[in-house]
Formats: C-alpha cells, structure tokens, sequence
C-alpha cells in the first residue's frame, strides 16, 4: 500500500491538518514542525494523489488532442507545441490520431471527454461535429485548429491562409515566366485541400485549366501517371505547384530529375539541401499548437467572450527551385 497523508501524520506526531499545510505549502506550521513532516515524508515515500486533489477542485488537469496523423512532421510539430503550453500549465496531454477516419475522430473525442477532460483541441477528420454539443453544453471548451468545425458548431479556431497562401506560391510561378502551372493536392473533401486549390485558381484566372489538376492522396505511382499525362499534352506545364509537404516529396520522385519549376505548400525538413532548393510556402505548427492550446487555456481560466476565428499568416521561402525561368 502507497503511503498515505494519515500515515505521515502518524509518523510525525503531527495533527492530519499540519500534513496537509505543509504539503500544498501553506504557511501556518512552525518551522521545525514543517521539517519533522517532511523528514516524514522522505522517509515514507509519501507523494501527492494529484488526482485527487484536482478532482475536488473539479478538475482533472488533462486535456485531449486529436491530430491526423501524429507520424505526420506538421502535426507532430502542433502536437508538440501543444504539448509545452499544457505541461507549463501543470497539466497532462491526452492525444490520438484520427487518420482521416471521422469515426475513430469521434470514438477519441468520446474517450476523452469520458475521461473528464478539462478542453479539446482538434484538427477534425469529418464535417459532422453535432456530437460535440453536450460536451459544450456541459461547458467544455473546444478549439479546432487546422481545420474548422462542421455547420452548426460555433468554437474557436485557429486556421492557416491556405487561400492566400496558395494564391503567394502561383504569383511566385508567374513572376518567373510561367503560365502553364500544374497542382498536385490532396483529397478536396479535406478543407485545407479544397482551399488551396481555391487559391490556385483564382491566382491562375483565365489560365486555369482543369487538366493540370490531380486531387487525390499523395501515392508514388498516382503521381506519376498524373503527371506523365500532364506532361503528354500538346501545351504541357512548366511549373509545378504541390498542395502539402507529403505532395511535394512525392513529387520530387515522380519528377525523377525533370526540369519543372516547382513551389511546395508546406515546409520539411533538408528542402534547403536539394539542388536546387525547394522553394515553400511555409505555415509554422508550432505556432498555430501554441495559439491553439493558449486560446483553450483561457477559456479554462474563465474567458467567455464570442468564439474567435484566427488566421495566421504563411511565408514564400524562395530557396531556387520556383526561380526556374520558364524556358522559351
């Protein structure tokens, strides 16, 4: 049996209420007391039931997350900027990841929130978020980062200028000659997916053509073929704009040394060591984790006000693969 405050009073000769001072450092115990407790203490390998003492204060110091993909270099770097903020608050993260997959999104949730978790942070999977109302009824905060809530469901949340961010990359393209510029994004049923690509096409304008567009999961040999049948037209692209980190690393092999001017959405990790770099557009998730969690923690603290929708800005980080002139 772990030993309890009773038995540190015991073996002090102390009254329980002097343990209890002591222990959660409250003044009122002689000096000399205060040491026979914690000599006590060491002795006895006493520690505090944190649990415990967090639930009678009707709390539980946990927090859940729920990310796409934690093996994902975005999302472990939200993950862990998350992390940091909960740990300097004295509390405990709880994370899983939904893997696209809006079921095992809400059996997280639900396993979570069963848990008692003080506030959500999620970077959702589906568009159906009506289950989360008892929850925010109940008073539980919720942020939604990356990603925003299905209709109906009024949270905070924090997002990127994917839109804009998109429309910066193909500017950069077009600056250097191009016009024949090909998009390689991911599923558009996914939000960020389908506001890149609306970012692209309205940069683009009258230039747009829909056969130089593939929206589906980033896979070695869809890549290819997709890009072995832009390449086959009659007008084919000089340039090449990828909608998230994992389209652009599938790229680069697909390319397989081709000569095509390229700017990635997403920054990752050696980009600046290949020849040419590769130019980005970089999103920082270490930032959006950290304004997420701080948003969620002052909610926690009492903060009421209207939910609020944050934007963060992105950053074109030219490195010479989106300087290639277009030739001709």
């Amino acid at each position: 049996m772990r030993p309890t405050m009773k038995d540190v009073a015991s073996a002090a000769g102390v009254a329980l209420k002097t343990v209890s001072r002591v222990v959660n450092g409250e003044p009122g115990v002689h000096p000399a007391t205060a040491e026979r407790v914690r000599a006590a203490i060491d002795r006895l390998g006493y520690s505090r039931n944190e649990s415990a003492r967090v639930l009678r204060r009707g709390r539980t110091a946990t927090i859940g997350l729920v990310i796409e993909d934690v093996a994902d270099p975005f999302y472990s770097g939200l993950s862990r900027a998350v992390e940091g903020v909960v740990i300097d608050h004295g509390c405990l993260l709880l994370s899983g990841s939904s893997g696209e997959e809006p079921g095992r999104e809400r059996e997280l949730v639900e396993t979570f929130c069963a848990r008692r978790v003080d506030g959500l942070i999620m970077v959702p999977a589906g568009d159906d978020h009506t289950y989360l109302r008892p929850e925010l009824e109940a008073g539980t905060p919720v942020v939604f980062a990356d990603r925003p809530p299905g209709a109906g469901i009024d949270v905070d949340t924090v997002l990127t200028d994917n839109v804009g961010g998109a429309g910066q990359a193909v500017r950069h393209l077009m600056t250097h000659g191009h016009r024949r510029i090909a998009f390689l994004g991911d599923d558009p049923a996914i939000f960020t997916a389908a506001q890149r690509l609306r970012g692209y096409r309205e940069e683009l304008g009258g230039l747009f053509d829909e056969r130089l567009v593939s929206m589906r999961p980033p896979a070695m040999e869809a890549a290819r073929e997709d890009l072995a049948r832009m390449f086959a037209l009659d007008d084919p692209p000089t340039a090449l704009f990828t909608g998230n980190g994992r389209h652009t690393v599938t790229a680069l092999r697909a390319l397989d040394g081709r000569r095509v001017a390229l700017v990635g959405f997403d920054d990752f990790e050696l980009a600046d060591l290949l020849r040419p770099g590769v130019s980005v557009v970089a999103q920082d998730p270490s930032w959006m984790g950290r304004v997420s969690a701080e948003l969620l923690f002052r909610r926690l603290r009492g903060d009421g006000g209207p939910s609020e929708h944050l934007e963060l800005p992105v950053r074109l980080i030219p490195r010479g693969s989106g300087e290639l002139p277009a030739e001709g």
